[in-house]
């Protein structure tokens, strides 16, 4: 039975229950692992204000933890059935949990590179096509075709006179993609098939909400790696109001007007509102869903600390 203590140097009640354990080792046979919280600065803020903090089995003792708490508890846990001992080598578990420490400190600047990669890539391929790289374009058009329906007058151009070709419903005095490019704006197929031209410019490989949602997921997650200790979880009604009803509003009018059915006409939302409701969708699913995943990632950094701490300190003692 493994008992995890978590504790800092100086700390009287520590030192107190360290002591308790060790006396109930004849009763209760159990093996200490420390976990100091100063080596690991999510730890210290998790546990500061807590410690001593032990936890065997599915219990967890917090401060101020009696003597005859311990003793109740180890019982308790002692006589659980034992768990099966597990497949892997004690090298590859302390592998196992090295990895899931690293990912659990450093898991927001891995997603915040992987949505950068995301929402980059899409505009490498109109810089390829401008240098005259066709190839390695298609490629990254190719790969993003069955994410997003590429239609070019829903999309961002560049090295081009406009920035986006909108339909010519859409009103927003721009020149539309049919005056600009001579398509059939209600031709889907041609629209999305379409990357772009040297009179035009060249089309970016995600539509514009697509890279304003990401962008704003982005953006969310640079804000929150500097606020996360103080920021807490948007409320699921501000997330449904700010959050999902503009995008739901702005893209689903569009859409049901394109249906002979419904009693308005034919609506094209403007490059500004896809981009402004993308954002606060990006936005309020980061601040939604960050401060949970950074708590959830804070018990598996705990949880990886204390077996990593047990199984590098049992191979320590076989000379390993």
């Amino acid at each position: 039975m493994r008992v995890t203590l978590y504790g800092r140097p100086g700390c009287l009640l520590c030192d107190e229950v360290r002591r308790d354990l060790r006396e109930l080792q004849a009763e209760s046979p159990h093996e200490l692992v420390e976990v100091n919280i100063e080596s690991d600065a999510e730890l210290l803020a998790r546990y500061m204000e807590q410690i001593p903090v032990v936890v065997t089995g599915p219990y967890t003792l917090k401060a101020p933890i009696a003597r005859s708490d311990l003793r109740v508890t180890l019982r308790a846990a002692g006589s659980a059935p034992p768990a099966a001992a597990p497949s892997t080598s004690r090298a590859s578990a302390v592998r196992v949990n090295r990895s899931l420490l690293f990912i659990s400190r450093h898991w927001l600047a891995i997603f915040n590179l992987l949505v950068l990669l995301y929402v980059g890539l899409p505009f490498v391929a109109p810089v390829l096509m401008q240098a005259g790289l066709e190839r390695p374009a298609r490629w990254i058009y190719k790969a993003y075709s069955p994410l997003c329906h590429q239609w070019a007058f829903r999309s961002w151009f560049l090295f081009g006179p406009q920035a986006a070709y909108p339909k010519s419903t859409a009103g927003t005095g721009l020149v539309p993609l049919g005056e600009a490019t001579g398509l059939d704006e209600n031709d889907l197929i041609a629209a999305r098939n379409f990357v772009g031209s040297p009179q035009v410019g060249w089309k970016v490989a995600l539509c514009e909400r697509d890279i304003a949602i990401y962008g704003g997921l982005l953006l969310g997650g640079l804000i929150f790696a500097g606020v996360r200790r103080r920021l807490r979880p948007l409320p699921i009604w501000a997330w449904l109001f700010f959050g999902l009803l503009p995008i739901a509003l702005d893209g689903g009018t569009q859409l049901l007007s394109a249906f002979p059915f419904v009693p308005w006409e034919a609506r094209e939302s403007t490059p500004l509102l896809r981009t402004l409701t993308g954002l606060l969708f990006g936005l309020s699913n980061a601040w939604l869903a960050y401060p949970y995943v950074q708590e959830s990632m804070g018990e598996t950094r705990a949880l990886s600390a204390a077996r990593l701490s047990g199984a590098e300190g049992t191979a320590a003692q076989r000379g390993l």
